[in-house]
């Protein structure tokens, strides 16, 4: 998304989806000498050979019983993967996804033209709303641009998700509900939803066929602010998108018993366009760098965002934006294209509409009003002390390395997107001593509905390399060398995940199907080595390369003592995102992120030695 295409005049959104490939099932041996290189890091010998029997047992017995059914699912399915992760990585999971799923951050508008001024929260976010209904009307059009890798174009099936998309819990699994619709597949709902202090409205924004324009939209934020500012706060029900999935699905039953309006209303929430979040009312104040933006955009008031909605676009008085999305329905790479078109856009205009001002009569805002009992009030304030309980657990270090950037990268000839991941395990093993097991998202869109492929950047080349930094009596010469066989493999093992050659959703296909035919499960799962080398989502480091653009976003850790790690690459600068819980007595995200810009440094002097 470099080039910032965004319009199509001869190409269809979705043109290509019935004919790109199926997503391929890797050999059983491949996927399984893989695994066994990924978990060496973390083995000593005699685990290692011990880990390794299980493994050609798994091979020789089991393993291959569950890959033959497995190549029987891939023959009835374009991608077979898809209902399971969807279920397993998502829908199945019970923790509150609010804050532990979900992922936002802040909107980059601050970064051009847009320093924090109060006063501006509903004119600028009347401007950018604008600019986000034109990105759906492209959708609605499938006018907007088909993305491209070197091989051809790449599933476009996740920008369906972006819109009039929203998760609804369940007892024992969610579900998603997507009302979307192209203009040639008939009628699609055209409402946004807007939440302040405790209260939820919904407007059209649509008005006899046209889009509103800025100044009819900022005509009904303001009738919304108005009465919330003027009137008492409402009850947050949206803080109840917060709870711990099930119990979050039984106060929604309840809700619904209680009176059929309510059913009506959270249909109408789920169907909206997106959630317009108008926080004026911030008990943290409001925020003016990075770092307080992404923390307030992944922890702040949970009574003015629907945590289940595919796009939560948060408002704030100082008029900085941020965004809340939930995780089940698409990855991030579908907000970044999205938060692109309307940066590019509000650059272009200087941040000012310079269209009509005439507001046309338009009917005001309807208030969704709920019929609660007091077990619902009960549960709301439950919901609200677990989230701002976890919330205030949270450290956000969002920090800018501006030495320099993708352009000194290249010119070395290394790829940035390695260099920034190599620098991450040399500074987790400056700062914990060891090898840090990680999840870097490789992306499989040149499939059929393709999502994300785990790739491993913990090889046993990085720690090679990382231990001959920290060895007083290694020369320079040889740390070059190891850093250059570390790059070497992680873009090899890159390349083969993007082409569906990686091994982890290979091991979680075959581990889903033991479990669909109630058989045991294989020790291969069971082994503290499967653990340890961040199998079953136990990675220390969770990490994702968010582009290219100035878009930016953060998601929390996986585990308790671990880090969430999302970066954007420019010319000029690296941005990072780290996450860590305050309550690790092993982590601090603000020292990680120090120690991996001062790693920049000296990958950098590694190459200049070399040339000497």
């Amino acid at each position: 998304m470099e080039n910032h295409v965004f319009e199509s005049l001869e190409e269809k959104t979705f043109q290509y989806q019935d004919s790109l490939p199926p997503l391929p099932v890797p050999s059983l041996e491949e996927s399984l000498s893989k695994y066994c290189d990924a978990v060496k890091p973390f083995l000593s010998q005699e685990e290692y050979e011990r880990t390794y029997k299980i493994v050609k047992r798994f091979e020789n017995g089991i393993g291959r019983e569950l890959h033959e059914k497995l190549l029987e699912r891939a023959k009835v399915r374009k991608n077979w993967l898809e209902e399971w992760w969807l279920n397993a990585a998502y829908l199945d999971v019970r923790m509150p996804s609010q804050l532990n799923v979900n992922f936002g951050g802040p909107a980059p508008y601050l970064e051009h033209y847009w320093p924090p001024k109060d006063g501006t929260q509903l004119e600028r976010g009347s401007i950018a709303t604008w600019y986000t209904l034109q990105f759906w009307n492209l959708l609605r059009r499938e006018k907007l641009g088909v993305h491209k890798s070197r091989s051809g174009p790449l599933d476009m099936h996740q920008f369906r998700n972006l819109f009039n998309t929203c998760k609804v819990p369940g007892v024992t699994r969610d579900a998603i509900a997507n009302y979307f619709k192209t203009e040639s597949e008939g009628i699609c709902p055209t409402h946004v939803t807007v939440m302040s202090r405790g209260r939820i409205f919904t407007f059209e924004a649509v008005h006899e066929d046209q889009i509103l324009t800025p100044p009819e939209i900022l005509r009904q934020l303001t009738y919304i602010q108005n009465i919330c500012q003027t009137e008492p706060n409402g009850i947050g029900l949206a803080a109840l998108t917060t709870e711990q999935r099930t119990q979050w699905a039984l106060t929604r039953q309840h809700l619904v018993n209680l009176d059929p309006k309510n059913l009506s209303n959270l249909e109408k929430i789920q169907s909206s366009l997106f959630v317009v979040s108008i926080d004026d009312a911030s008990p943290h104040g409001t925020p003016e760098d990075y770092s307080q933006m992404a923390l307030l955009a992944l922890a702040g008031d949970p009574t003015i965002r629907w945590g289940d909605k595919s796009y939560d676009f948060i408002l704030w008085q100082n008029g900085v934006f941020a965004s809340n999305c939930d995780h089940a329905p698409y990855d991030a790479m579908v907000l970044v294209a999205m938060c692109d078109y309307i940066d590019q856009n509000i650059k272009a205009c200087e941040g000012r509409w310079k269209g009509s001002l005439a507001v046309r009569d338009l009917p005001h805002p309807e208030e969704l009003v709920f019929t609660v009992d007091e077990k619902v009030t009960s549960d709301i304030a439950l919901a609200k002390a677990q989230y701002q309980k976890q919330g205030a657990d949270l450290q956000v270090a969002n920090l800018a390395f501006t030495s320099f950037g993708k352009t000194l990268v290249k010119k070395k000839k290394l790829h940035p997107d390695t260099f920034i991941q190599l620098a991450l395990q040399l500074a987790f093993y400056k700062v914990h001593g060891r090898p840090g097991c990680c999840y870097e998202t490789a992306t499989t869109r040149v499939f059929y509905h393709g999502r994300t492929e785990t790739m491993r950047p913990c090889t046993v080349e990085a720690v090679n390399w990382c231990q001959s930094m920290l060895d007083p009596n290694a020369t320079h010469a040889l740390r070059h060398e190891l850093m250059l066989k570390a790059f070497a493999k992680h873009n090899k093992m890159m390349k083969e995940c993007q082409l569906g050659r990686g091994f982890d959703r290979h091991l979680l296909g075959l581990m889903l199907i033991a479990k669909e035919q109630d058989l045991p499960l294989p020790e291969l799962y069971t082994d503290p080595a499967f653990t340890k080398s961040g199998g079953g989502g136990n990675f220390a480091l969770s990490t994702s390369l968010v582009g290219y653009t100035s878009i930016h976003g953060a998601v929390v850790p996986m585990i308790h003592d671990g880090y969430g790690f999302f970066y954007r690459i420019r010319d000029d600068r690296f941005v990072v995102a780290c996450t860590a819980w305050k309550s690790s007595l092993e982590t601090d995200a603000e020292k990680l992120c120090r120690t991996v810009f001062q790693n920049f440094h000296e990958m950098i002097q590694l190459t200049v030695s070399a040339q000497l």
